[in-house]
């Protein structure tokens, strides 16, 4: 086992550890990635001529961290944040999200995607053998929330922050025109791993200030997922832990290892290594339509 998995905090649900990389592969301090993430995103939204966001609240990790940087480079009455339900949503990510809201001073509201999904479940239904199921029927939610997000851009002239990671770019874990879409991804130049350590440090900084934290500690626990489908894993659905994937990832692609020199860093089979490089390479057609995100290095 490599050194960064032996020293992975344990912070458990459902099985879940928590990711964690070796600080040697960062350039800077999570505070400082944060930042810099938190003043690209500032001035990308007011060069565009732009000066209130709206983004989809899920009560998982990448939409509320970057909710809260949101609300750190507009003022949190400048935020919109939208939750968006849909047919295997949990509880759990309701309540998660509202508390970031509170904590935050979002503006916010609720609207469920169940309509719109069933109606193009029924209109699809005939032409997909009888009913929209699997794959065809996750990126329809998917994209039904970024339908809804976008209107309210168009209505209000509201930017639409992007909430997603680089391990998921990488991978091809999104939707086209589903989660891809958007403006600016404050966090698409880091991997999920980073998306842990900076929220994590700018909860700190919360404490620090003697203000409560506007991560909500469940948030940093719980196992990710799209929630698209009944008992969805993120990590089952790319068949590796992110604690595994991202070192592979970081080695690789942000240090230029060979896929050897990797296998024998992270302690994995070549084969798998290999298959992993390769699956990241294939999506690159993906990662030509997803937005802009900060361009600083923050892998070493």
């Amino acid at each position: 086992m490599n050194a960064s998995a032996q020293n992975t905090p344990q912070a458990q649900t459902n099985n879940f550890v928590t990711p964690h990389v070796q600080p040697s592969f960062y350039a800077m301090e999570p505070e400082a990635i944060y930042d810099i993430c938190v003043e690209s995103l500032r001035r990308y939204t007011l060069n565009a001529g732009f000066t209130e966001v709206v983004i989809g609240l899920s009560g998982g990790i990448d939409s509320a961290l970057t909710a809260v940087m949101c609300a750190d480079a507009f003022g949190a009455d400048k935020v919109h944040a939208v939750l968006l339900p849909g047919p295997y949503s949990s509880e759990h990510s309701i309540t998660d999200a509202m508390a970031e809201v509170q904590t935050l001073g979002l503006d916010a509201r609720l609207l469920s995607i169940n309509e719109p999904y069933e109606a193009f479940a029924q209109l699809l239904a005939p032409e997909c053998d009888g009913a929209l199921a699997g794959m065809a029927s996750q990126n329809t939610q998917a994209r039904c929330r970024m339908v809804v997000l976008m209107a309210l851009s168009n209505h209000h002239g509201w930017l639409m922050v992007n909430t997603s990671n680089k391990s998921e770019a990488m991978m091809g874990y999104s939707t086209l025109y589903g989660d891809t879409a958007g403006a600016f991804a404050p966090i698409g130049g880091i991997y999920k791993s980073t998306v842990y350590e900076v929220a994590r440090a700018r909860n700190e900084r919360a404490r620090a200030q003697g203000l409560p934290e506007p991560i909500p500690a469940n948030v940093l626990r719980k196992a990710p997922s799209a929630e698209l489908a009944p008992g969805q894993e993120d990590e089952a659905s790319l068949g590796i832990s992110y604690h595994m994937l991202d070192p592979v990832l970081i080695s690789h692609f942000e240090q230029g290892l060979s896929a050897e020199s990797v296998a024998e860093r992270v302690g994995l089979e070549q084969a798998f290594v290999k298959d992993i490089i390769a699956r990241a390479e294939s999506f690159a057609f993906k990662r030509a339509v997803e937005p802009p995100f900060p361009e600083e290095q923050f892998y070493q």
